[in-house]
Parts: structure tokens; C-alpha cells; sequence
């Protein structure tokens, strides 16, 4: 399941200004315009002139913060975002080829909700659809919904055994969601609207199938009222850092978004996934694994790395980030993304860390480097995100079982 090199996969990772805090204040940024319809189709025009796989967009349930526990008070980077399926929805039928992956948050929404909206978006970019699935354990986002709470939780109590039970807990959750969206995509047939005026038959009723489904967390009856997206199931992706999410990348996914700093870590990584791909019954799938970098990129490492400690400057502190950070010139991307596939990995989502300057860095530097490589795509080659990801339409699954 590792990737060949002429086979790599790119996708980006849209945030904003772009995932440095202080991009925002760039002559390059458009702060302005960060709410408008018209700054995101740009972004995703430029990904999709660089032929990229996807662009995924950012999202949460509560205000950007510094900290990855609680809101932080901060007036001097960026906060408010609109929303990432709604954006997604937006700037779909503007494009013709990419893929539109908008982050949905599964601990305080419905799985009914985001089965349609994805289901809608599926429509509306003829089969291009997928999503970013995401936990969250903030007490203050909790709040914002009223319906359960959370007791504090920071990275040092991540290991502690109530901890633990607090993620396995969410993450079976979520793998819960996953499966009722997937069935909810699979309730009605593909031929179950008729459309026949001269019959009168809109719709062929026995071809709507109950979902029934009851877990720990959800019981949903179903059907769905959108009919099946055009790629049967949008992909699904999540990003992952330890054992607890690579398993339900592992049992849910088609996409997990990893963090690994080398090859070796890379490795250890993949294989972990690949083994608990085997024991979820998946081992036949195609499950891509792709390492999340972010990126300050230039033609030369100088001015880069200049950048890079220009813009910490005025953020006040160094950046960090929970992928690597890479600070060099296109064709040193490209030997390192080499090397990472050399490992297992089958593609890459990079962070720009400046939208206006990185992204463009990405398209028009380090897509051509690869080419010239004979490592990336010259021309897109299929019309549907599963296509250019090398995913089959699946079966339905309730039609297998009413004709068996």
C-alpha cells in the first residue's frame, strides 16, 4: 500500500490568512476579505491550478485560540471563521476538478445533519465531496450547546486513566458517526428516483432503505431524505497523532492525516495504521496515510528561514505546530516528500503558512518540481475525488442485501 513515486498525492490545508498567526498581517494577506465568498474560491482556484488532489478546510466549534484547551483572550491574531461546509458549498460549482473537504466537528452535532450536508455538497461539485472529521473535549465548546459536559482537559491529562477514558470515549463516538453517515449515504439505491411523468412515479419506494441503527451513542431509523451523492460515499478523513485516533482512521476512514517528524517515524506510523487496518477487517481497502507538513516556502532557504523568524517577530514567539514545519525552497520539499513516501506514506497535506505567498509557492514551485520529477500528476484524470484518489464506487450496501 505504499505510494510509487509517480504517484503522489497532494492536498492543502486552508486556514484563514494561513496557519502562521501572524500571516494576517502580511502586505500579501487579505484580511478584509477573510468572510467573503470571493477570498476562498481564489485559494481554491490556485490549488486547483496546481492540480492538487483537495483542499481541506479548516473549521471548530469555538474561537481560534493559542491554547489548545481554552479561549485565550488574544486581540492581535486572527478570530472568527465562517463555515467550512457552507464555504465548501460556495466555492464547489466554481471549481471542475478538486476536491472540497470541509472539517465537521462529530462530538457536538448530528450525524443526520452532516450525512445530508456532505450528501448536498457531493451534488453541487458533481462528485467531489469529502470531510475532515474532529473531536473536541473543550469544556467552553461543551457549553456553547448545553447538552453534556467536559471537565478540564489538558495535554498532561492525556494519559491519565480518566483521560483515556475521555478519548476512547470520543473516538468511539465518532467511529459511530462515521457509520451512520455511511449508512445514511447508502439509503436509497442509485435508481431509486424514477422521474417517469408519464407513470407518475417519482421514486421507487421499496429502494429506500431503514438504517436502524443502534450503538452506544446514536439510534437512527433512517432513510436518509437526500438521495445516494454521486460518489456513493465522499470520502472520509481525519487527522490523527496517537494510537486512539490512528485506530478509527484505521476502522472509518479513507484518509488519515499524520504528523511524523522522519522516515522513521513515518514508518512506525504506517505500519501501526496498516495493523490496526488489518484487525478492523480492512486489510484488502485502500486507505491513504498522508504526513502533514506546514511550509515556508521560497526559491532560496535564506529567505525563507528570514520569513519565518520575520513573522515570529510580529507574532511575539516562535511557531510551532503540531505537524513539522518545513522552511526551504521547492525542490528541497520535494526531496524530503520523496523521502517520507519512501516510507509508506501515500501523499501530503501542507499547511501554507502564509496563504498569499505559500500557496502560490506550492502550485506554481513545488508542483512543477515534482513533475519534472515525473512524481505528480501533468493533468487531472478523473472526474470524482474517490477517481483521482484511485477509490472504486462502492455498492451499495442495501442493495447487495435485498437482491441477495
Amino acid at each position: 500500500m505504499s505510494s510509487s513515486p509517480s504517484s503522489l498525492h497532494l492536498a492543502v490545508a486552508l486556514d484563514g490568512a494561513g496557519w502562521h498567526p501572524a500571516a494576517w498581517r502580511e502586505p500579501v494577506a487579505r484580511p478584509g476579505e477573510l468572510l467573503t465568498a470571493a477570498y476562498w474560491a481564489d485559494l481554491v482556484a490556485e490549488a486547483e491550478r496546481g492540480l492538487l488532489d483537495f483542499v481541506t478546510i479548516e473549521d471548530s466549534l469555538g474561537l481560534q485560540s493559542s491554547s489548545h484547551t481554552e479561549p485565550d483572550g488574544r486581540t492581535d491574531q486572527v478570530r472568527g471563521r465562517l463555515d467550512a461546509v457552507l464555504i465548501a458549498a460556495r466555492i464547489a460549482p466554481l471549481t471542475r476538478h478538486i476536491g472540497v473537504v470541509p472539517t465537521v466537528v462529530a462530538t457536538h452535532t448530528e450525524p443526520f445533519h452532516i450525512s445530508k450536508a456532505i450528501a448536498t455538497l457531493d451534488y453541487v461539485s458533481t462528485g467531489r465531496a469529502g470531510l475532515r472529521l474532529q473531536v473536541t473535549a473543550r469544556p467552553h465548546e461543551a457549553a456553547l450547546f448545553g447538552r453534556r459536559t467536559f471537565p478540564p482537559f489538558g495535554v498532561e491529562d492525556y494519559r491519565t486513566p480518566a483521560g483515556q477514558e475521555l478519548v476512547n470515549g470520543l473516538f468511539d463516538e465518532a467511529a459511530d458517526y462515521v457509520e451512520v453517515v455511511r449508512r445514511l449515504w447508502d439509503s436509497w439505491e442509485d435508481d431509486a428516483e424514477i422521474r417517469d411523468v408519464a407513470t407518475g412515479r417519482f421514486i421507487d419506494r421499496a429502494k429506500l432503505h431503514y438504517i436502524d441503527f443502534e450503538g452506544t451513542h446514536f439510534r437512527v431509523k433512517g432513510p436518509s431524505v437526500t438521495p445516494r451523492p454521486p460518489q456513493g460515499q465522499p470520502i472520509v478523513s481525519a487527522l490523527a497523532h496517537a494510537t486512539v485516533p490512528y485506530r478509527l482512521v484505521a476502522r472509518s476512514a479513507d484518509i488519515g492525516y499524520v504528523t511524523p517528524h522522519d522516515a522513521d517515524e513515518a514508518r512506525a506510523v504506517v505500519e501501526e495504521i496498516r495493523t490496526e487496518q488489518a484487525v478492523a477487517g480492512r486489510a484488502g481497502e485502500t486507505l491513504h496515510i498522508f504526513g502533514d507538513l506546514v511550509v515556508f516556502l521560497d526559491d532560496d532557504p535564506a529567505a525563507a528561514a528570514a520569513r519565518r523568524e520575520r513573522l515570529d517577530d510580529v507574532a511575539g514567539e516562535p511557531y510551532t505546530s503540531d505537524a513539522p514545519v518545513f522552511t526551504g525552497t521547492p525542490a528541497q520539499l520535494a526531496d524530503l516528500l520523496r523521502d517520507l513516501a519512501a516510507a509508506g506514506l501515500t501523499g501530503f497535506r501542507l499547511r501554507p503558512a502564509v496563504a498569499g505567498h505559500d500557496l502560490p509557492a506550492i502550485t506554481r514551485g513545488l508542483v512543477p518540481e515534482l513533475q519534472r520529477r515525473n512524481a505528480f500528476r501533468r493533468e487531472y484524470e478523473a472526474d470524482t475525488l474517490r477517481g483521482l484518489l484511485g477509490l472504486t464506487r462502492p455498492a451499495n450496501r442495501y442493495a447487495a442485501t435485498a437482491t441477495a
